[in-house]
C-alpha cells in the first residue's frame, strides 16, 4: 500500500483574535488523530453530509492516501495543538472541469474537527493560506469550495469572508435541501489585495502624521 505522498510545504498565519495558525503537512504517523476526527458523527455530518457517521481506519487511510496524490494535505494547528486537517487539490469535479475546460482549477476541503475550536475564525484563516498558497505559488486560476450544505453556514461565511462567491446552488431531497460551490478567481483574489495593501498603507501614514503632529504640538 502506498503512502501519503510528502511535499515541505508549512503555511502560518493568525486569526483576527490573534491565535497562531500553522498548516504543516499530514504525515503517516498521525493516523491516530485522523482516525479520531473521522469516527465523530458530528464532525462527519458537517464535513461529509447526513449519509456518513464513520469511517473504519482503512477507508480512512485509502481516503488521505488517494487525495495527497493531487493535493497538497495538511494538518491544522492552532498554537501548536492539532484541531484538523485542510488540503487544496486539482479539482475533480466533472462540472467544473467541463465548465472551464481551460482553466487550471483548483478545490479547498477543510474540517475543524476539535468542536471547542468551532466558530472561532481558524477556519477563515485556514481558506486564507491556502488561497493565497494556490494563487501566488501554484499559480491556478480559479479556486473553489465545494459542495457545502446549507446548514453548514460556518463553512460558507468563512470562505465568503475571504472573498469567495456562490457560483452554483444545487437542490438537494435531504438533510440540506441546497449545497452551494463557491469560487474566487485569480483577478479578483489580486484586486482584493491590492485594494488592502492599498488601505493599510494609508493607515500607517495617517497614524504616522497624526503621531508626528502629537509630538509637535
Amino acid at each position: 500500500m502506498f503512502e501519503i505522498r510528502q511535499h515541505n510545504i508549512v503555511l502560518e498565519g493568525k486569526t483576527s483574535q490573534g491565535r497562531s495558525i500553522k498548516l504543516r503537512p499530514i504525515r503517516e504517523e498521525d493516523w491516530n488523530i485522523l482516525v479520531k476526527w473521522n469516527s465523530d458523527p458530528e464532525v462527519l455530518y458537517y464535513s461529509e453530509g447526513d449519509d456518513v457517521s464513520n469511517y473504519t481506519p482503512s477507508q480512512i487511510q485509502k481516503i488521505y492516501r488517494s487525495v495527497s496524490k493531487n493535493a497538497f494535505c495538511f494538518i491544522i494547528e492552532v498554537d501548536c495543538k492539532p484541531v484538523g486537517e485542510c488540503w487544496i487539490q486539482k479539482m475533480n469535479l466533472e462540472r467544473i472541469l467541463q465548465k472551464y475546460p481551460n482553466a487550471d482549477c483548483r478545490r479547498i476541503d477543510l474540517t475543524i474537527a476539535e468542536k471547542e475550536y468551532w466558530g472561532q475564525g481558524i477556519g477563515t484563516e485556514v481558506i486564507r493560506l491556502l488561497t493565497e498558497f494556490g494563487f501566488l505559488r501554484e499559480k491556478a486560476d480559479m479556486i473553489f469550495g465545494c459542495d457545502i450544505a446549507d446548514y453548514n453556514t460556518r463553512s460558507l461565511r468563512a470562505f465568503e469572508k475571504v472573498g469567495y462567491e456562490i457560483t452554483l446552488k444545487i437542490k438537494e431531497d435531504r438533510k440540506a435541501k441546497y449545497r452551494y460551490d463557491v469560487a474566487l478567481t485569480k483577478e479578483a483574489f489580486l484586486r482584493k489585495k491590492i485594494r488592502n495593501a492599498i488601505k493599510n498603507a494609508s493607515l500607517k501614514w495617517e497614524n504616522s502624521v497624526n503621531l508626528h503632529l502629537e509630538k509637535n504640538l
